[in-house]
């Protein structure tokens, strides 16, 4: 494992206002397995984006095997045998797998007809070679995200990559899911691949890496090995200070019902029932956390506690009263507070300023508004001290929120959010693709809306985070819930096994 194949030299990548990277030096040797951490901002991406040939470094060389290079493009980067994996899948779901990985390499008969056998053989060879497990028939769209996974990767050694870059590889799969990844990562490796490992998961780049490199604002700021280190130095080292990566969380002190749920259907986008027959009830001052691989119904059920998805059938009783009829404004009056999976898409309007985005829940009440017209030096006002007591980093609350990190962006979410009395919170993946400092902030913000007497529901795929953070644990599968305990019955192991459909 001695042999560099692959060198970053004085890697700067700007953008206006921004330093991404800051001369940044990496190398890469044959059969390793490289973690790249850092915070949400720390520059990581960008990086790889850069090697990848999606953005161009203003200073710095890239060599592979010792010779300089220069990428224009991403098929520059995969002629010199560099492949990525992006954290949110480039597949084609109503394709075979076949036919996603040949896609725009396919083998042909004659010259002009496409040889959908061969293709099948060769997808067939690679993936009985590195172990993959995929049959190259099957439609992508009727795969789980483990498997869709596989796909990407041999994607990837289709195009004879020796470099494998994985962005955030393990968010969405099971603890077996992760640790069949593990496995076919080590496989690789030991076949002479070298593989990128992009992850804000310490325990994962412990278990895996056989190096780690730490980035924070845009600098190389450490190296080690697992052996050399464990989770609260890297920690630290992220962030720059000590992380608590212990929740201190009291015993609940459950109150009255406010939340019940009664044999609750919900349909798709595609009109399909991914929400069937769910019952369940939340109280006052406890964490109730929906477990389940990303698909199996959360996403539905918590739109429709929201009042952002129509119920096909069933009851939703919040604080005693139905909300058939409401309006998502009517819920925010009651109490509720929302915050969505997808931040981007549905929690924030990108292009909109901070102090914008803060007021979108409050903007038709006094003193932000009267009849009918904004006060704009309110708003202003107002963001200014949300963005103290939320620790939101940025220099002005007029900087697009497009501008933030991903952590300050689901911080101005929260803040929007829990600046009033809230009876209910509705938490759909708050900690996705976070840093450790960011999870550890709102991770506290949430218990304190539950010691503070809120009812919460917390839909998460991270383990930990469900098992860290909830009172009660229900598990989704196939739109029905399998099992709901309490926190202290389930393991790890267990709640993994349920996940993947395990029987109860």
């Amino acid at each position: 494992m001695s042999d560099v194949v692959l060198q970053l030299r004085g890697i700067v990548k700007r953008f206006p206002g921004v330093v991404a990277n800051d001369h940044v030096d990496l190398e890469l040797r044959q059969g390793e397995i490289l973690a790249l951490l850092g915070e949400n901002g720390a520059g990581k991406t960008t990086l790889m984006n850069v090697l990848y040939g999606l953005l161009s470094p203003d200073e710095g060389e890239i060599r592979v095997a010792g010779r300089r290079v220069r990428f224009d493009s991403p098929s520059d980067a995969m002629r010199a045998g560099i492949g990525m994996v992006h954290q949110h899948f480039m597949l084609v779901p109503v394709m075979t797998v076949a036919e996603n990985v040949v896609l725009g390499a396919e083998p042909v008969r004659g010259r002009f007809f496409v040889d959908a056998r061969e293709a099948a053989r060769r997808v067939a060879d690679i993936s009985t070679r590195y172990g993959l497990q995929v049959e190259p028939g099957a439609l992508v769209r009727d795969l789980p995200v483990g498997v869709q996974q596989r796909v990407e990767i041999i994607k990837l050694l289709y195009r004879s990559a020796r470099v494998l870059i994985l962005d955030e590889p393990t968010a969405v799969l099971t603890p077996q899911e992760v640790d069949e990844l593990f496995a076919i990562l080590e496989g690789l490796a030991r076949a002479g691949h070298s593989v990128i490992f992009i992850t804000h998961k310490l325990k994962e780049a412990l278990a895996i890496a056989d190096r780690i490199v730490v980035l924070r604002q845009g600098r190389v700021v450490g190296a080690t090995t697992p052996d050399r280190s464990d989770e609260a130095q890297l920690a630290a080292m992220m962030v720059g200070r000590a992380v608590s990566l212990e929740l201190d969380k009291p015993p609940a002190r459950p109150g009255a019902e406010v939340l019940a749920v009664r044999n609750l259907w919900v349909v798709d986008d595609r009109h399909v029932a991914t929400v069937r027959g769910v019952s369940f009830e939340v109280r006052a001052g406890e964490i109730l956390g929906i477990a389940g691989v990303q698909g199996n119904g959360q996403t539905e059920l918590m739109e429709a506690l929201a009042r952002l998805r129509p119920v096909a059938a069933g009851e939703i009783r919040v604080l005693g009263r139905s909300t058939a009829g409401l309006s998502v404004r009517d819920l925010w009056e009651m109490g509720v507070a929302y915050v969505p999976e997808d931040r981007q898409r549905d929690g924030l309007i990108l292009p909109f300023p901070i102090y914008e985005n803060l007021a979108l829940n409050n903007y038709h009440r006094p003193p932000a508004s009267s009849r009918g017209m904004l006060h704009m030096d309110v708003l202003r006002r107002r963001a200014e001290e949300l963005v103290r007591t939320f620790d939101i980093r940025t220099p002005s609350v007029d900087m697009p929120v497009s501008a933030l990190s991903g952590g300050n962006q689901q911080k101005v979410i929260m803040a929007r959010e829990f600046s009033r009395p809230i009876r209910l919170l509705l938490a759909s993946q708050p900690t996705r693709g976070l840093d450790v400092a960011s999870v550890e902030y709102i991770h506290r913000r949430i218990l304190d809306q539950r010691e503070a007497g809120a009812g919460v529901v917390l839909v998460s795929t991270e383990l930990e985070e469900i098992l860290g953070l909830s009172d009660r644990i229900a598990v989704m599968y196939r739109g029905q819930v399998v099992a709901l305990e309490d926190r202290a019955r389930m393991d790890r192991h267990r709640l993994g096994l349920l996940m993947a459909g395990a029987a109860a």
